[in-house]
């Protein structure tokens, strides 16, 4: 593989915006995944309009009907919108590249389409099927695209996700499920000189209800929660406020988690509830499941490392992530998920976000060695009845 080739794709990619929301980035960004993707062997190409949006996802598969399928994840949206300063790629050091996307994830991108030509151009190449699904909302919970990852599960023995390793190289074998909660309260109007016989303060009730909530993680060990955005009263300090609202995002390490959380915010909401003149509203729910291990995962994952060692890189492990991902949606669908098979960086959301260069081969050169031996029978995996 060419590093300089891989660079300067990942640099064209990176400088097309394609901010999640940035309907006509996304249009130009999916126009020039499709033109390089498509040089796959015989790859189809359909653009998927998602629902509620104009932003289409890329699919692309390759032999339908071989007898051995497996799955390619991706998204191509970032974080960036066209307003956002961060718009250019800058290479800080030879081994170093940074930019909008480099690591989150069209790095991973890059990583994924040379792991495939490279593959294609094995003797083993005709011998395994493949879909890539590549996702235009990802950043912003994947509700558009959701339903085709639910699809794409049934039809495949495990998932290959491209999102970025850890900084230290490590893979992913599990992530948190997400969830967003919107917290209303209201009390009662009132002149603020008239004491509290007949104002009813809507910003203390909630404060008082979010002061105990901020504490959910004491009490559910692996829950996350963050108080994101609070607002309410009006402009007038001599009037009581009236209302009240704040914004939760809760992140939960199994799908029992979930029943607990909520049996949590009800009893932090109780006290509030029952008094007169007030009323404390809880609104939302988990978009995202959480993504568990899978005995088929350890097994992919005991083969991924075993390739790393054939070709004599350094060694890395798999963690848990809090952050989600698309093998979120695919996991609790059915699909065993192996993650993280981008390339080394860091700094992802923020105008630091940089990739490690050298990994972009070394990342796709792993990634073909486990495709040809999977294509050689040399990799089994247990069933999905097991998994």
């Amino acid at each position: 593989m060419n590093p300089d080739a891989l660079r300067d794709r990942l640099i064209r990619w990176c400088n097309q915006n394609s901010g999640s929301h940035n309907f006509a980035g996304l249009d130009a960004m999916r126009a020039l995944l499709a033109a390089e993707f498509a040089r796959l062997p015989g790859a189809a190409i359909e653009s998927l309009l998602l629902a509620g949006t104009p932003a289409q996802a890329l699919r692309i598969r390759v032999r339908p009907a071989a007898p051995v399928q497996l799955f390619f994840s991706g998204h191509y949206d970032t974080v960036y919108g066209p307003e956002d300063p961060f718009q250019r790629c800058e290479q800080l050091a030879p081994d170093r590249l940074r930019g909008p996307g480099v690591i989150d994830m069209k790095g991973g991108l890059v990583v994924m389409l040379a792991a495939l030509e490279a593959f294609e151009r094995t003797a083993h190449g005709g011998r395994i099927g493949y879909e890539v699904l590549l996702n235009p909302d990802e950043e912003i919970g994947s509700h558009g695209a959701s339903p085709f990852f639910v699809e794409a599960a049934a039809r495949y023995q495990l998932g290959l996700i491209f999102e970025p390793a850890r900084p230290n190289g490590d893979l992913v074998h599990s992530r948190k499920g997400t969830g967003n909660f919107t917290v209303t309260c209201h009390g009662r109007a009132a002149h603020a000189a008239s004491g509290p016989r007949l104002g009813r303060n809507a910003i203390a009730a909630l404060a008082e209800f979010l002061v105990a909530v901020h504490r959910l993680p004491d009490a559910l060990p692996g829950v996350l929660l963050n108080i994101g955005h609070i607002r309410g009263g009006g402009p007038a300090t001599n009037v009581v406020p009236d209302f009240a609202e704040a914004k939760l995002d809760v992140r939960i390490t199994h799908l029992s988690d979930r029943a607990a959380v909520f049996t949590k915010l009800d009893e932090f909401a109780a006290p509030i509830r029952t008094r007169e003149g007030y009323g404390l509203h809880i609104a939302g729910g988990f978009s995202r499941p959480p993504m568990e291990r899978s005995a088929t995962a350890e097994a992919a994952f005991a083969a991924w490392q075993q390739c790393a060692q054939e070709l004599k890189l350094a060694p890395f492990d798999w963690v848990h992530a809090g952050g989600a991902s698309d093998a979120n949606n695919l996991s609790a669908a059915g699909l065993p998920c192996l993650d993280g098979l981008g390339p080394i960086g860091d700094r992802l959301h923020s105008a630091e976000e940089w990739a490690h260069l050298p990994s972009l081969a070394t990342r796709a050169e792993l990634a073909t060695r486990f495709l040809i031996k999977f294509a050689a029978g040399k990799i089994t995996l247990p069933t999905r009845a097991s998994a």
